[in-house]
């Protein structure tokens, strides 16, 4: 963090300025414009409301650039002014801190509207690419900062954070939208996000827009206790409805300072506002933050890892001892390996799935086979599972080719498995380690082997930890395994493997790990051998244990041992772990995909696929049924669309998140490909035509697209007209394509009216079509204000309205 930030934010409650978005719309700006382009033909007007907010009490002021990547101008046909817009911009915003005569610039960087693979079809190296240009455009342009903001894919903010922090010297606010639920929309939760962004170098951890500062209390409290690094907070000025054909929020000034001053009290270091606000709400937060004095954290946290979902902390002083999943792993596994060969991952997904329910909060993924090719299948695996189950990854390789892509794609803060004490491997591995914000296994051997005696385990653990600093990496983020030997060989070896774990964590302050089943090599009834030497590691000391948990004695004596060491204090984790057992808690401990089972017959089977988001299997189950004489309408009704139906409830309870849904959703297209030429041959191949669009003057599409992926899967004919499609083509279409339904989606609350004036055209034509919103600029409230049909807040819902809808037109 640069100096001056620092010097700021340990002086004062630092003020945000809001919206800019509201500003536009008040001086009249036109809907379907590039409000990025006012930089270059308005400027005096993009001038006026900074200085606006910097005489309301802003510390900072954002800049108009929220959309000045070359995807988004693109739009506009501005791509080729990506760099001249960004200059005028903050040639603009440092002449409103001149006239003013204080504040500072941040350079505000948005989301570039697309997901990134594989939830969408933007390739990460395309989307670095992008906010690459971005950044070196703000930097030379003179910004004192950069904010990269209302990013709902944690994977996005990745490749936008990386590139800002890898091409630019400016200190970096990275700033996550939340929904109602606590959960970004891709559903990465705030502790999630601490722990990612911190690792990949943000100076700031924020969280802006999407709801009001009421729905934002609980996000606040998570990122304070998640994070040493200062808290930035800027909620939406409540919720947006049209009063007079403008469109204003419900929230004022004095409730956002209320909040403001609450945020603080948590532990917030910065505060501002988002969509819907004004200068006179940045007064307001001034005025109840001026006297507070700034809340300095210094907590301590182990080592965290993290998928897109869910955080595992391996802490070496307080904490549960963690089980790491073994098993996919094709070493000494014929099957596994065969099937790693032709590119199937049934296997991995079925291991995936057992050992995160056996308790696994960390799985191991190895995909060595020799001839394979390694890069792709390892990348292959994590996109396989990662939507499958929620635990963080530990990435088996010594490869730093494999390490390098995979660590890129991987959406959260994976665990690498592993660097060792070799000169050679500490300077191939760890700068990869640095730059994707990893943690890392070291491994207690170097260019001479391992060592014989705990003493010199530790001189090259020290190694370790020593070189890691100098790459940057705190300990924090290094775990120790201290390595086994098979006590058939080097039974004297044993003692020295549990000596060494002892002076690693004494001296060091750092987790340790093992891979415990090595120990029983060789010999026979290995399952009993297993156990004991992990009560014995587990005395020790250790903190993770690599192991099957899928043997039930493994993971008993993972749960006493905690009991045992007082790392499970009042026995809290065993207790319960122990009713789960006797069937007095059938409610799971970890949020994972319901249990595959062997199916019944071939629609369970293709319920199963569906379920889990395999559409590699799909096509094959459908054939399968086709030749068994299944007629291709009951394949649909009683396997698929039951499937996709349960994906929808799993959804609607937070069970599965938007990747699952994705994903399931793409088993359901794959499916559809395959069975649409069999169903033409019969006459119910839809239930109803729906035309969706993205209003005019509007170029976001992401959520409009999953709904009708979504609508398409539950057998309605969907004609996408895309975004930014004006009011007259929506009806134009529908009346050609004789639609039942019309879906309107608006994520920009200044577009939000043209939902308005399509419902009166409808009613003024007299026309039979029931017309559907949604999007985030939108709500239940609003739909009913202008008359529309239904609203629906994710495509589940969309789903179920427009069901009942077609039910309506039905009956009447």
């Amino acid at each position: 963090m640069s100096q001056w930030l620092k010097e700021l934010i340990q002086s004062k409650i630092v003020v945000f300025d809001g919206a800019m978005g509201t500003q536009l719309q008040e001086r009249n700006f036109p809907a379907g414009e590039c409000p990025e382009g006012w930089n270059l033909t308005h400027p005096e007007q993009i001038r006026e409301i900074h200085e606006n907010y910097l005489k309301a009490g802003a510390d900072i002021i954002t800049t108009n650039t929220f959309g000045a990547t070359a995807i988004r101008l693109e739009e506009y046909g501005l791509d080729d002014k990506v760099a001249e817009i960004n200059h005028a911009a903050i040639q603009i915003a440092k002449e409103a801190v001149n006239n003013h005569g204080y504040g500072y610039v941040a350079a505000s960087i948005g989301p570039t509207g697309k997901l990134i693979e594989p939830l969408g079809e933007l390739p990460f190296d395309v989307a670095y690419e992008v906010y690459k240009e971005q950044v070196i455009a703000i930097t030379e342009a003179g910004a004192d900062l950069i904010i990269i903001e209302t990013i709902g894919d944690i994977n996005e903010m990745r490749a936008a954070l990386m590139a800002a922090t890898e091409n630019s010297h400016l200190p970096v606010i990275a700033s996550m939208s939340y929904q109602e639920d606590g959960r970004t929309f891709t559903g990465t939760d705030p502790q999630t996000a601490a722990v990612v962004l911190e690792r990949l170098g943000a100076s700031v951890i924020a969280v802006n827009c999407s709801v009001g500062p009421e729905q934002l209390e609980e996000v606040v409290k998570t990122l304070v206790h998640s994070t040493n690094l200062p808290i930035l907070v800027q909620p939406n000025a409540g919720l947006p409805k049209l009063v007079k054909g403008k469109t204003v929020y419900e929230g004022s000034p004095e409730r956002m300072a209320e909040y403001a001053r609450k945020f603080v009290e948590y532990g917030a270091n910065m505060v501002g506002s988002c969509c819907g606000s004004t200068p006179e709400y940045t007064r307001a937060i001034y005025e109840q933050v001026k006297e507070l004095t700034p809340i300095l954290r210094n907590q301590e946290f182990g080592l965290r890892v993290a998928s897109r979902v869910r955080t595992t902390t391996i802490d070496p002083f307080k904490g549960l001892p963690v089980i790491v999943g073994e098993r996919i792993n094709p070493t000494g596994r014929k099957k596994i390996s065969e099937e790693l060969k032709q590119g199937k991952m049934e296997t991995v997904r079925r291991e995936a799935i057992e050992q995160t329910e056996a308790g696994a909060e960390v799985l191991d993924v190895n995909v060595g086979v020799p001839t394979i090719d390694e890069r792709k299948t390892m990348v292959q695996v994590i996109q396989s599972i990662q939507t499958l189950v929620d635990t963080p990854l530990m990435l088996d390789s010594t490869n730093p080719e494999v390490l390098d892509h995979a660590l890129k794609l991987y959406p959260g803060k994976a665990l690498v498995n592993s660097v060792n004490g070799e000169d050679a491997s500490l300077d191939s591995i760890l700068p990869l380690v640095k730059r994707y914000g990893a943690a890392v296994v070291g491994l207690t051997l170097d260019e001479k082997g391992i060592p014989k005696t705990a003493e010199e385990r530790y001189q090259i653990a020290e190694k370790i930890v020593r070189k890691a600093a100098e790459y940057g990496i705190p300990k924090q983020d290094i775990i120790i395994d201290c390595l086994v030997l098979t006590a058939s060989a080097q039974p004297e070896g044993i003692a020295e493997t549990l000596k060494a774990i002892t002076l690693v964590k004494e001296r060091l302050q750092v987790p340790t790990i093992l891979g415990v089943s090595n120990v029983s090599f060789g010999l026979p009834n290995r399952k009993a051998i297993n156990p004991v030497f992990l009560s014995m590691a587990l005395a020790a000391g250790l903190d993770a244990a690599i192991m099957n948990p899928l043997e039930e004695q493994m993971v008993q004596t993972m749960k006493i041992g905690a009991v045992l060491t007082n790392r499970d204090r009042h026995a809290e984790a065993y207790i319960e772990y122990a009713k789960e057992k006797m069937g007095a808690n059938e409610e799971k401990m970890v949020r994972k995909a319901p249990k595959q089972k062997e199916a019944k017959d071939i629609y369970e089977a293709l319920y199963q696929v569906v379920l889990a988001g395999d559409k590699d299997r799909v096509v094959p189950l459908i054939e399968q049924g086709l030749k068994e004489g299944k007629d291709p309408m009951e394949l649909l009704n009683r396997g698929l669309i039951p499937g996709i139906e349960e994906v929808g409830r799993l959804f609607g309870n937070g069970t599965y998140f938007l990747p699952q849904l994705i994903q399931a959703g793409d088993t359901m297209t794959t499916s559809f490909e395959r069975l649409r030429p069999e169903l033409a041959k019969q006459s119910d191949e839809t239930i109803g035509t729906i035309v969706m669009a993205t209003v005019k003057g509007d170029i976001h599409d992401i959520g409009k697209n999953i709904v009708s992926v979504l609508l398409s899967n539950h057998r309605f004919k969907v004609i996408d007209l895309g975004k930014n499609v004006p009011n007259e083509v929506v009806i134009q279409r529908a009346i050609e394509e004789k639609a039942d339904i019309i879906g309107l989606s608006a994520l920009m609350t200044t577009t939000m009216v043209r939902m308005k004036e399509v419902v009166e055209m409808v009613e003024k034509q007299n026309l039979p079509f029931k017309v559907i919103i949604g999007g985030a600029a939108v709500n239940e409230q609003y739909a009913k204000e202008i008359g529309a049909a239904g609203y629906a807040k994710d495509a589940v819902e969309a789903v179920e309205v427009a069901k009942s809808l077609l039910k309506q037109r039905s009956v009447s």
